[in-house]
C-alpha cells in the first residue's frame, strides 16, 4: 500500500499542475492561454484546490501519519470545486469543449483518485 500512496501523491502533485494553468488564465495573468477569460470566482476555486492537492501530495510523499486522510480529503475538497466548475459551466452557458473536457477528465480522475484512498481506508482497518 505503501506505492499507493507515493503514487497517490505524485498524482496529487501533477493535479496541482494541472489546476494551476487554469487557474492563472482566470486570474489574467497568462492572457491568451488557452482562450479563457478573467473569471475571479473560478480562479478562486482553482487555486483552493491547488492548494488542497499539494498539501494532500506533501503528506502523502513525505509519509506522514495523516497521509491517507489529506489524500481523501484533498481529493474530496478538489472534486467538489470540479463539481463547482461543471455546474458552473453547465448553467452560465458559455462552457467551450476544452472546459467541457477539463472538467469531465479532472472529475473522473479525482475519482478514481478517491476511491483507491477509500479502498486503503477500508483494508488498514
Amino acid at each position: 500500500m505503501d506505492a499507493l500512496r507515493r503514487a497517490l501523491g505524485w498524482l496529487s502533485a501533477c493535479y496541482a499542475l494541472v489546476f494551476l494553468s487554469f487557474a492563472l488564465p482566470h486570474w489574467g495573468v497568462v492572457p491568451g492561454l488557452m482562450g479563457e477569460p478573467v473569471i475571479i470566482p473560478a480562479a478562486v476555486v482553482e487555486t483552493l484546490c491547488v492548494a488542497a492537492v499539494l498539501a494532500g501530495a506533501r503528506g502523502a510523499l513525505a509519509g506522514r501519519a495523516w497521509a491517507w486522510n489529506g489524500l481523501i480529503y484533498s481529493h474530496a475538497a478538489a472534486l467538489g470545486g470540479v463539481v463547482l466548475g461543471i455546474l458552473a459551466t453547465a448553467l452560465g452557458g458559455a462552457g467551450s469543449a476544452l472546459l467541457t473536457w477539463y472538467h469531465g477528465s479532472m472529475a473522473a480522475v479525482l475519482a478514481a483518485g478517491l476511491a483507491g484512498a477509500f479502498y486503503f481506508s477500508s483494508v488498514r482497518r
